[in-house]
Formats: structure tokens, sequence, C-alpha cells
């Protein structure tokens, strides 16, 4: 779910930022809000794929059996 968001954010970030959708709203701009979905979209993609690697290196497990005589 985390990467998934966090390609949404940056695209809807990249369309604000170029211009390509103009909103209307009085109290931010739009390409200042591009900006920040493309940062929170960046960051969520990074923070995901950290969050996935940690799981995967902790879920690994070594087991021993000892033989006794």
């Amino acid at each position: 779910m985390g990467i998934g968001l966090g390609i949404v954010l940056v695209l809807a970030g990249l369309i604000l930022v170029t211009g390509v959708v103009n909103f209307d709203i009085d109290f931010v701009e739009d390409i200042t809000l591009g900006w920040i979905l493309l940062g929170v979209g960046l960051l969520a993609l990074v923070l995901s794929l950290v969050i996935n690697q940690q799981r995967t290196r902790t879920s690994t497990h070594v087991e021993e059996h000892h033989i006794d005589h």
C-alpha cells in the first residue's frame, strides 16, 4: 500500500508542478501544492522501501541442531 500511495502522490505532484491541470484554490498555489505532493510521495516511496527491506531482513532465521552422543 505504501509504494502505491507514493506513486500516486508523485504523479499528482508532477501533474500540478508541470501545469497540466490548474485548480483555483485561494489559499495555496498549484505549483506549491505540486511540490509538496511530490516531496511527500518521494518520502513515502523511500520509507516503504526501507521498511520492506528491514522486514525481509528480520524474517530470516537460523536453526541450530546439536547432536549429543
